[in-house]
């Protein structure tokens, strides 16, 4: 919508507040779905996921470079993934003082000793951007980083289109709500766990989704397995706990768990530390990584997710080295790097350390874990560092530029919240898959986006973390 126009229509209050009422019942029309905080595990009380009342403009331009980057990102993953001595060059400093980083890493390592038992590689990923304002008043794009593992919202975002355009069909904007692009993530990320499924040649194999005790964001991930039912592709949703107590592998590696064959294990819990509560857990991770099933993401694309990795490839010289014969490859990459810095020890960690605590606000700092909440901003960061400063417990860490996008005013919906304007600011996301075979790329595409809208006195956080909202890019 035409910034005056959602302007005229936000101080309209009377109007504001009937379509809140209609967005909240079309989102729940619509499928747009989370269990509450009170009875995470129940599925008789659901509410809406929490959304913008209204589409957000996004420059069409850097919408599209985002999305037109995203295969060469899935091959660089794949790539990196692939490259031991690389992955052991990157990590050996965050190893020596994550003790998560160094206990995936040594799973890594035994796979690599024991040699792979599966050469089909599944990879979903989403790549997350801001929108860096420039001088001039224009936008440039950055990325905040790239998700190998669990990245989610793929399934509520197919769903949130329709929610968009009939409020504005409502607030009497025809025309606009047109605009609104079609979106099916859920759709892509089920197209390329299935053609790995279909690889695997087993019909009577499943796909396992390695899933959290307490689940929220089911539906998210219901989407996605309703996508695969419809291809006759049965899945099952496991527990670590279920791995560890009913987990085996046969004499050619396959796995079962209850007694099933699991032709693929796609993680959505096991990115944090907290996710693994017990030396079973780990026990049970090894057992999968070890298996002939397909692993989404494998302990190799997990590793290349991390912020370290994300760190050194910003590096002069390194995205040279994965596209040697294609300049325009890693020009198109690197032009969406925000300024990245190491923490290791010595001169260069030292000069990154000086400049963070000199103008801590112009920084974020990022410890290697996922799943938002976690970054440090602002006179946080001179705490942390002066802590850490003289010892290798500063390498746990990278510091990065901070981004600074144009913030809109928007309101965000939520149970139990005030209906109020708020200053937002925008993140958005990529979702890729691919699918290689020993050396054959099969499948390497964008499948979607995600715009996920946070109030600007929030610095950190996604919509699971309960701080961003989903939303709906408006091409300007």
């Amino acid at each position: 919508m035409a910034q005056g126009v959602q302007d005229e229509v936000m101080m309209n209050t009377a109007l504001i507040k009937e379509l809140a009422d209609v967005a909240k019942d079309a989102a729940l029309l619509q499928g747009v779905l989370m269990r509450i905080q009170e009875t995470p595990n129940s599925s008789e009380v659901v509410t809406y996921a929490p959304f913008t009342l209204f589409p957000t403009p996004v420059p069409k331009a850097v919408f599209l470079q985002a999305l037109a980057v995203q295969t060469h990102y899935n091959t660089l993953v794949d790539m990196i993934s692939q490259d031991p001595d690389f992955l052991q060059e990157a990590l050996a400093s965050t190893i020596a003082v994550d003790d998560f980083t160094a206990r995936l890493f040594r799973i890594h390592q035994q796979i690599l000793k024991e040699g792979r038992s599966q050469s089909i590689v599944l990879g979903l990923n989403r790549s997350d951007y801001m929108l860096d304002q420039r001088d001039d008043g224009s936008s440039s794009l950055k990325q905040i980083e790239i998700n190998t593992f669990a990245a989610s919202f793929g399934g509520l975002s197919s769903r949130t289109p329709d929610i968009h355009r009939h409020i504005l069909k409502v607030a009497g904007h025809l025309e606009v709500s047109q605009h609104i692009l079609d979106n099916n993530p859920a759709a892509g990320l089920a197209r390329a766990v299935a053609k790995a499924w279909e690889l695997y040649g087993s019909e009577k194999a499943i796909v396992m989704f390695l899933v959290e005790e307490s689940q929220r964001n089911i539906f998210d991930q219901r989407y996605i397995e309703s996508e695969l039912w419809k291809r006759n592709i049965p899945t099952k949703r496991k527990r670590f706990d279920d791995v560890s107590k009913t987990g085996s592998l046969d004499q050619d590696k396959r796995l079962f768990v209850d007694g099933q064959e699991v032709a693929v294990v796609y993680f959505r819990n096991g990115y944090m530390p907290q996710n693994y509560s017990s030396e079973q857990t780990w026990d049970a991770r090894l057992l999968m990584e070890r298996s002939m099933a397909v692993k989404c993401p494998d302990i190799s694309t997990h590793l290349a997710g991390t912020k370290k990795v994300q760190q050194v490839l910003a590096r002069p010289g390194v995205l040279e080295k994965f596209f040697p014969d294609q300049p325009q490859v890693v020009e198109q990459i690197r032009a969406t790097f925000a300024g990245l810095y190491t923490l290791d020890m010595g001169p260069e960690g030292d000069k990154t350390v000086a400049m963070a605590l000199a103008a801590p606000e112009g920084f974020v700092l990022k410890p290697q874990r996922e799943g938002g909440g976690n970054n440090i901003y602002g006179s946080e960061i001179c705490q942390v560092l002066q802590e850490v400063k003289g010892s290798a417990e500063r390498m746990a860490y990278i510091l990065m530029d901070k981004i600074r996008p144009v913030p809109v005013q928007n309101y965000l919906l939520r149970r139990d919240a005030p209906l109020q304007i708020s200053n937002c600011l925008s993140e958005l996301g990529v979702f890729g898959v691919y699918v290689r075979q020993g050396k054959d790329m099969v499948m390497n595409d964008c499948v979607g986006h995600l715009l996920r809208t946070k109030s600007s006195e929030h610095s950190d956080g996604g919509v699971a973390a309960g701080v961003a909202v989903l939303d709906n890019p408006l091409l300007v």
